[in-house]
């Protein structure tokens, strides 16, 4: 998963800029338009106004800094596209913070990378940084929308005997559709036992048991993420938007053939391949499709308030723009505008992407905030 999409050569996100939209693959709340951005600079004033204060403890005078400047880290920024429709945003409602904002955009595809301040256009005056990593060091918000489910991760099954864990290998393939037959050679799965204690450890930090037959995958890279973004943050927040689950979810008989997926031409191809055999779609053509899994939401929380960051809200995306939207409903520009109801309407529709997408909001040394994103309902189906 790891060479297919990120590999420097033959990688699908590392050899070109953009990968989704109509002429893309699939679909995100950020190829809807610019009205995902513009309410995301809502809730990113009301979050910069908190940092804009040396005591962050509600209880106590909040005596505004002038002179600071806020950190805004995109991660999974792709070529820029979310920070440059949210900074416009914040550009027409607050030109005083849009100069004091430093834009950092964090994306692993050099190809994306280049194409990043054509992207932002006139808004590029801001970009302070664009590279592979993290900031070192940051204050402000950090904002990763669709960024954990594309990361690399352990396939397992449970078998009689135990935890197995699932491997690629290339050889003569031992299923017989009629491609591979030509061909004669070509990458197949197997099972072995698993590659660390870690995946056994996971489950049972989860208290999780699965049944024999069952698929999982188990994201240790996204973990490992968090706790490096928790470290990274000096103070501020850290908003996930991805689709995923609460851990007893996603490792249930809902899901017990695992959620791997493929997406080629808007086209899902899902685990349900197991059920008849032969070769799992994420397998054909390495480097040409998308590959994702579902985010397991218990562990990127737990592990984030082992950092010591504090959860601030849980919930449907759908819910966290309603918030946004209740709290200020002037944060469209063109809120009459055809194209943006009809925008709003496929960012909240519940079976989209309203309610397949979740926003999970972590802060540190910002006390505990009723934000604006969490003000409508604090639910998640």
């Amino acid at each position: 998963m790891d060479l297919a999409l990120y590999d420097s050569e033959i990688g699908y996100y590392a050899r070109a800029p953009q990968r989704s939209g109509r002429a893309g693959d699939f679909f995100t709340s950020v190829d809807v338009g610019p009205i995902f951005g513009e309410l995301l600079a809502v809730q990113l004033e009301e979050m910069f106004a908190i940092l804009d204060s040396r005591t962050p403890n509600p209880d106590e005078s909040r005596i505004p800094n002038p002179e600071s400047r806020f950190d805004l880290i995109e991660a999974g920024a792709g070529n820029g596209r979310l920070s440059a429709d949210t900074l416009r945003a914040v550009r027409r409602r607050d030109p005083v913070r849009y100069d004091r904002l430093r834009l950092h955009l964090v994306e692993a595809s050099a190809a994306a990378r280049d194409a990043q301040r054509a992207t932002l256009d006139e808004v590029v005056d801001r970009l302070a940084s664009s590279g592979a990593d993290l900031p070192p060091s940051f204050e402000g918000v950090l904002i990763a929308n669709e960024l954990l489910d594309a990361m690399p991760v352990h396939q397992v099954v449970m078998r009689e005997d135990g935890l197995r864990e699932v491997y690629v290998e290339w050889g003569r393939t031992p299923f017989s559709p009629e491609p591979a037959v030509k061909k004669g050679y070509g990458p197949f799965i197997v099972e072995g036992p698993p590659s660390t204690p870690a995946l056994a450890e996971y489950l049972d930090r989860l208290g999780i048991t699965l049944e024999p037959g069952w698929r999982a995958e188990i994201n240790l890279r996204a973990v490992a993420w968090i706790r490096d973004a928790a470290r990274r943050l000096a103070r501020g927040f850290i908003v996930l938007i991805d689709y995923g689950h609460e851990a007893r979810h996603l490792y249930s008989p809902a899901h017990a053939t695992g959620t791997l997926t493929s997406f080629t031409r808007h086209t899902m191809a899902g685990p349900e391949w197991s059920a008849g055999g032969g070769a799992p779609p994420w397998l054909q053509c390495p480097g040409e499709q998308d590959i994702t899994s579902h985010v397991d939401f218990t562990s990127i929380r737990a592990a984030a308030e082992e950092e010591g960051l504090q959860t601030l809200g849980f919930l449907d995306q759908t819910y966290f723009l309603m918030g946004i939207l209740g709290a200020n409903p002037e944060a469209l520009a063109n809120p009459s505008n055809l194209a943006n109801r009809l925008a709003l309407k496929t960012l909240l529709m519940p079976g989209g992407l309203g309610s397949t997408h979740k926003v999970l909001i972590l802060g540190t040394d910002v006390g505990a905030p009723a934000l604006r994103g969490c003000s409508f309902r604090m639910r998640v189906t």
